[in-house]
């Protein structure tokens, strides 16, 4: 008879297939898939089309007649379908000692029959351009001629300031693949070796970007010691991220830790594009993940030496050690090891 099959052959064809090699093949296929997918959506949706949300703008003095700032900040914010978030200083210096913080990504100076625009190309290159680019048509349309100048450029190696999105990239998955290749190619290491060993790669990895693209490519000119440390500390980072992983979920530590640091961690970096132009959720989340706090960190380092900040760099610290100390407190589910050595008798 063509019946369909008992339930009990059911189970048993499916318990069969649960433990044949075919089973996580097809679970990898679907993952892989769904990886494509999200990794091409999470940038796409980030960077595609980048719109500004609020742009923090410095004014100084008192604006004169013949120039209205309220009608050209009202162009601007109509023209940019953003806020500008007006900070007013005393002086151009104070407006400018507030760029070089990165409190301010702009600086509107008023002039008798006119008005400039001070941007800081090296605070955003994306904000920079897109502010260069609609002040002077507000201006013509509101009858007051805006000259828009550059203040802080981006260096020539790097015009479109996008190298250090690179190099902490590079920092980030390098990062993580050589955990990988620890956990595969050297499984025998003891827990306390294999951290040893991440923080190894990770100094000569960081020394070796910094060194290719500053010393090598000459595409920057780094602060090199404290940017190598920067990359060193990003690839640790990134490396006890996924030990971390490791210890808890075996063999598809990977997923978490590509979601965590490329999927999500990347697109919101403010590397590619700057985080008043990303979603605000992503410009918020951005500044408390390893990539972000790298790329502002390194950023700060290469254009704004003497205003660096902690908080980047204690981001960076605090998953470092949050991911070292669950990865050693679940230690002894760590895949790898050597049996502890029996004393001679």
């Amino acid at each position: 008879m063509g019946g369909k099959d008992d339930p009990a052959t059911e189970r048993r064809r499916w318990t069969a297939f649960r433990h044949s090699p075919f089973f996580p093949a097809v679970v990898v296929c679907l993952i892989t898939a769904a990886g494509a997918g999200l990794f091409a959506g999470s940038y796409t949706y980030a960077m595609a089309n980048p719109t500004p949300h609020n742009i923090p703008t410095a004014v100084t003095g008192v604006p004169p007649p013949e120039v209205t700032r309220a009608a050209f900040v009202q162009g601007m914010e109509k023209a940019l379908g953003a806020e500008l978030r007006l900070r007013h200083y005393d002086t151009y210096a104070d407006a400018r000692r507030a760029v070089e913080e990165q409190k301010v990504y702009a600086i509107l100076r008023e002039r008798p029959d006119s008005a400039e625009l001070d941007v800081s190309g090296a605070s955003g290159a994306t904000v920079a351009q897109l502010l260069a680019q609609t002040a002077p048509q507000v201006g013509r349309a509101i009858g007051a001629p805006v000259m828009v100048k550059d203040i802080n450029p981006l260096q020539k190696g790097d015009p479109r300031g996008l190298a250090l999105f690179y190099i902490t990239l590079a920092a980030v998955v390098v990062g993580f693949v050589g955990a990988i290749q620890l956990s595969v190619n050297a499984a025998a290491l003891n827990p306390g070796e294999r951290i040893a060993f991440t923080a190894v790669y990770a100094l000569l990895g960081g020394f070796a970007i910094a060194a290719i693209v500053d010393w090598g490519l000459g595409a920057l000119r780094l602060p090199f010691v404290e940017s190598w440390l920067i990359l060193a500390l990003t690839m640790f980072t990134s490396g006890m991220v996924f030990s971390m992983f490791n210890a808890l979920m075996g063999r598809w530590a990977m997923l978490p830790t590509w979601g965590l640091m490329v999927l999500l961690g990347n697109p919101s970096s403010g590397g590619a594009v700057s985080w008043p132009l990303l979603p605000s959720l992503l410009g918020t989340i951005g500044r408390w993940l390893p990539p972000g706090a790298s790329v502002n960190a390194q950023h700060t380092a290469v254009y704004f030496h003497h205003h660096q900040h902690f908080f980047p760099f204690a981001v960076l610290v605090v998953w470092a050690a949050v991911a070292c100390a669950v990865f050693w407190t679940w230690r002894h589910r760590h895949p790898g090891g050597r049996p502890p050595l029996r004393p001679a008798r």
